[in-house]
Order: structure tokens, then C-alpha cells, then sequence
């Protein structure tokens, strides 16, 4: 579900509500740094649930007093975000898709 590698953690499989407990307490663990990426490149299903914790990990690592950024964020999780209108809320590790 999770792996390490410096300072990128990637989560694979899904990010629903199912998981959200699970998802949370285990990156929130592993937000032990500032600069902390967290890869979604390889998350197969996602619902709204994962953006409240893209949020949630934000505002676990600003609490440290440190920044994290999402790579690779699934065009759904994309998509869901800006229907919403926080995609600029979420701190994204590459520039925004050009428009």
C-alpha cells in the first residue's frame, strides 16, 4: 500500500473510503520531514475521500512546521478537485496542466 524511498512515499491501490482510517495514520507516520513527497502515480482508485486526505496530510505536516507536495495525481482525483474547487489547495510536486 505504502513504500518508502527517501524522501518519496508511494501508495498504491485505492484511496476510498474503505481505506481512509488506515491511509491516514500511515502517512501521517511516515510525515517525518520537510520536502516529504508523496507519489500517487500508482493509485488505481480514488473517491472524494482522498482528497480530504491530501488535505489531511497537508495540514499534518504544516502543523510540523513542514511542506509536502504530491506527484503523479490521478486525472480523477484532478478532476474531483477542481469540481470542488480546492485544487489549489493541494500542493502538487509538478506544474498544473496547461489549460
Amino acid at each position: 500500500m505504502i513504500e518508502r524511498a527517501g524522501d518519496r512515499l508511494t501508495l498504491r491501490g485505492a484511496m476510498t473510503f474503505a481505506q481512509a482510517v488506515e491511509l491516514r495514520e500511515l502517512v501521517i507516520k511516515e510525515i517525518d520531514r520537510d520536502g516529504l513527497t508523496v507519489d500517487l502515480g500508482a493509485v488505481e482508485e480514488a473517491d472524494s475521500t482522498a482528497l480530504s486526505l491530501l488535505l489531511e496530510w497537508q495540514r499534518a505536516a504544516k502543523a510540523r512546521g513542514w511542506r509536502i507536495a504530491f506527484a503523479n495525481v490521478p486525472a480523477n482525483m484532478r478532476s474531483l478537485a477542481e469540481v470542488y474547487g480546492i485544487m489549489d489547495l493541494i500542493s502538487t510536486a509538478e506544474p498544473p496542466a496547461a489549460s
